[in-house]
């Protein structure tokens, strides 16, 4: 890894920035990328353990994927979904495959897309008067109106009110008071199998289990988000996988085209059949140049056998972190992991000095540390990463 300036490239103002204010002004500017590094416009080099936030499973600039969207650009790049095409039905068919068959897909542009089509599938599904949505506190599921509202972080509300209603939100991993909140208005309830931007909280295989148990029992659709969690990365296809259950409706995105926009919800098909036409649409979703991109991705993750390089790298990656100082918990699972770090350790601050010194990763708390690399990271890439880490710890922990 090339050694860093001590100046790195002078971040634009927000007060000259071209960009809305919804993420600051960027720190760098990322110029290329290969496998799991990238360059900026200085020529500064950065491990990437973040991956796009769980998006870039195969790596950056992947040249079969590469190659599929050149040729997909010359073939045919847009024709609404009046028509079918080739790159869209396969996909569809290997969603289904991988999800254990017996559904139908909705392609959309984005994961909170794909929230907003559930939401309308179980409104519909619910029929009149059976229209609410039980959420954990902690979730992530977007920032659309009625996503947003799904997501349970009442700070993300402030100043959108009023948000669109028919959402409640119960503690995560507490099956009590998700049976305590459910009453005949209630149509799904909708959960992550691991609580991504919530601080990386996995669920416990009880939990999911007695919720779907309940979801049964009580005539509910059990919605499962595998937008951060899904095609691999946490050591199963789909991160619900782990708990033994199946769903009755799935939403995806990030890694399906590994950079390309494509999200899906996936439904069983007796659930999917509610949806008549004109009741749901969009645009672009699965169009043929991000289908084929996702078609190129599924090949690759398959060929891979994602879940498994997850798995035992992941393994490799939380037994390095669990010997690094300043670090006083890893959870997750695969290769979606955090680091809680030790009391007076600022996670944002942290952050920014890994960056400088040329590894990507995020503040997901103010006390945690989120890592997702490509699943195609290696062992001394995860050794190069944990040493970053362990050196920037030292530092502050020599200070405090």
């Amino acid at each position: 890894m090339s050694t860093h300036s001590e100046v790195m490239h002078a971040p634009v103002g927000l007060d000259h920035c071209p960009f809305m204010p919804t993420y600051g002004a960027p720190a760098v500017r990322i110029v290329r990328g290969e496998g799991c590094k990238l360059w900026d416009e200085d020529g500064n080099e950065y491990l990437d353990f973040l991956a796009g936030i769980a998006v870039v499973g195969v790596g950056h600039a992947n040249p079969e994927i590469a190659d599929a969207i050149a040729e997909q650009a010359r073939t045919l790049v847009h024709v609404s979904n009046l028509y079918g095409t080739v790159p869209g039905t396969d996909v569809a068919i290997t969603l289904d495959r991988l999800l254990g068959g017996g559904g139908q897909i909705f392609f959309t542009n984005s994961g909170a897309e794909a929230i907003e089509c559930a939401i309308k599938l179980a409104r519909k599904w619910g029929g009149h008067g059976r229209y609410g949505i039980v959420s954990a506190y902690g979730s992530f599921h977007g920032r659309t109106l009625g996503a947003l509202h799904a997501t349970g972080q009442p700070a993300k509300w402030e100043g959108f009110q009023p948000l669109p209603e028919g959402f409640r939100h119960v503690a995560w991993n507490d099956l009590a008071a998700l049976e305590a909140a459910i009453d005949p208005s209630v149509a799904a309830v909708l959960l992550e199998p691991i609580q991504g931007e919530g601080g990386v909280h996995p669920a416990t295989a009880e939990y999911f289990e007695g919720v779907r148990r309940l979801c049964d029992e009580r005539g509910l659709l059990m919605i499962v988000d595998e937008i951060q969690t899904g095609l691999g990365r946490t050591g199963e296809w789909f991160g619900f996988q782990h708990f033994g259950v199946e769903p009755d409706v799935v939403t995806m995105a990030k890694a399906l085209g590994n950079g390309m926009p494509i999200g899906a919800c996936w439904a069983k098909r007796d659930v999917a059949a509610v949806f008549q036409p004109g009741d749901h649409g969009t645009t672009y979703g699965g169009q043929p140049l991000a289908a084929s991109a996702a078609r190129a991705t599924l090949q690759i993750l398959e060929r891979l056998n994602a879940p498994q390089l997850a798995e035992r790298a992941g393994a490799e990656f939380r037994h390095l972190l669990d010997t690094v100082d300043g670090v006083v918990e890893v959870r997750g699972l695969g290769l979606l992991l955090a680091a809680q770090l030790a009391d007076g350790l600022d996670a944002k601050v942290i952050a920014a000095d890994l960056l400088a010194q040329g590894l990507i990763v995020n503040a997901v708390s103010p006390n945690a540390l989120r890592f997702a690399p490509p699943l195609i990271v290696s062992e001394t890439e995860i050794a190069q990463a944990v040493d970053l880490l362990s050196a920037v710890l030292a530092d502050h922990l020599s200070k405090a």
